[in-house]
């Protein structure tokens, strides 16, 4: 049955749906690693670690779960975008499913973690007219879509008490298409069209550390480090270019102007990753995160070739979670996990020598199950990426996000009277 739900969710992550024109460039929109509970707190996640929830931005987190438990999460968002420039605005909506976990314990000081996450978005359609001389005017149209996901495998050991060591082996799948073409008014004219596909399919292996330092009882500091070395990802490419023409309602191509490259190996350079982050937890009272993630992306190479319009990813985020009573009676609402943060991102693109950024305000409630340590968490945000000046486009966008973990007891001997 969990084989059967894996794969359903894998299928079900291949579809994610976008409509952004960021996603033109590169392997499209990239997503960042802060999900379930962290969500409502700017994703700031790298020096966090909890009993009952799973943390699968920094492997070192898999000794923090509880050793009696299981827990399965998954998670759903919908983003609503208005996007603006000197030249109109359009809105969109999208819903997609956006992670998948599971975390179990081995021995007290050994645990594991595996999942699914969507690594990439694309969806875009943009066009623009131009006028050559003696030819008159020419319709340029881009269109793109797919998505790549990202499944993994983790284990967390502690050496010894405070210290945690963790790597996941990521692997990578998914297809991207992007198709171009060129259009004359002069319907006697040929058009040409071009269609590029990249299937991705590979490993890669990230690892995480993190430290505790006791404060005080029931209080911690942590230190949080992930790192990713950089690697050749192994891809598979192939294009049609050809001519083509419309007398009527009939389309003819040109075989002569053909040209297909067969489905053939090919190597993208992803980049070397690094993060750092620190958390201060006073267990089942306040947990305060903050991060620093970098991606060396004006190292990458597609397909052999550097991209001029891909520069390095910087990400800072911050947020909290309070509870004002954990193990209330009475009171419910004392019960809830209230969150809030915020994040700033300079993105991998730059377009018109500006680098695209991003800054958005979240804030949730992780809603306790009755008579259980599962939680349902939610989160919303607000924010803005890109702008529209130097010719560019702004996306003002709100995202609602649901999260379901689910905990269990792991080999727990049952006795009957």
């Amino acid at each position: 049955m969990m084989v059967l739900i894996i794969c359903g969710l894998s299928g079900f992550a291949q579809n994610n749906n976008t409509s952004s024109p960021f996603s033109r460039y590169g392997l499209g929109d990239l997503h960042h690693y802060g999900y379930g509970r962290t969500a409502a707190m700017g994703g700031a996640s790298l020096g966090s670690r909890h009993a009952v929830q799973i943390n699968s931005a920094n492997p070192a987190s898999y000794t923090a779960n509880d050793s009696l438990s299981f827990i399965f999460e998954f998670g759903l968002d919908g983003t609503l975008s208005n996007y603006k420039s000197n030249f109109g605005n359009t809105k969109t909506d999208d819903i997609n499913f956006r992670y998948f976990s599971l975390s179990w314990p081995v021995t007290k000081w050994l645990g594991g973690a595996m999942g699914i996450q969507p690594f990439s978005d694309m969806g875009y359609e943009v066009g623009f007219i131009d006028s050559l001389n003696n030819v008159g005017n020419t319709y340029n149209s881009y269109f793109g879509e797919g998505s790549s996901s990202k499944a993994f495998f983790g284990v967390a050991v502690s050496p010894f008490k405070g210290l945690s060591l963790g790597a996941n082996l990521n692997y990578i799948f998914g297809r991207i298409n992007k198709i171009t073409k060129l259009e004359f008014a002069d319907p006697t004219v040929f058009s040409l069209s071009k269609t590029e596909s990249t299937r991705l399919r590979d490993f890669t292996l990230s690892y995480g550390l993190q430290y505790d330092y006791k404060l005080k009882q029931n209080q911690y500091l942590t230190l949080g480090i992930t790192f990713e070395n950089k690697s050749d990802f192994t891809v598979l490419y192939q294009s049609l270019t050809y001519k083509e023409i419309v007398i009527g309602t009939t389309k003819f191509q040109d075989k002569l102007d053909t040209t297909y490259q067969v489905e053939a190996k090919n190597i993208i350079g992803m980049p070397s990753t690094f993060g750092i982050g620190v958390s201060y937890n006073n267990i089942n009272k306040l947990e305060i995160n903050a991060d620093y993630y970098y991606a060396a992306w004006s190292k990458a190479t597609f397909l052999g070739v550097s991209d001029q319009l891909i520069t390095d990813r910087n990400r800072f985020s911050a947020g909290f979670e309070y509870i004002p009573e954990a193990f209330s009676i009475r009171s419910y609402l004392k019960r809830v996990k209230y969150r809030a943060g915020v994040h700033y991102e300079n993105s991998y693109l730059k377009l018109n020598n500006h680098q695209i950024s991003e800054f958005g305000i979240s804030f949730g409630v992780g809603l306790p199950f009755p008579k259980s340590k599962s939680t349902a968490n939610f989160a919303f945000e607000l924010g803005k990426k890109g702008t529209t000046d130097y010719d560019l486009a702004k996306n003002n966008y709100a995202k609602f996000s649901i999260y379901l973990n689910f905990y269990d007891y792991w080999f727990v001997k049952r006795k009957f009277d």
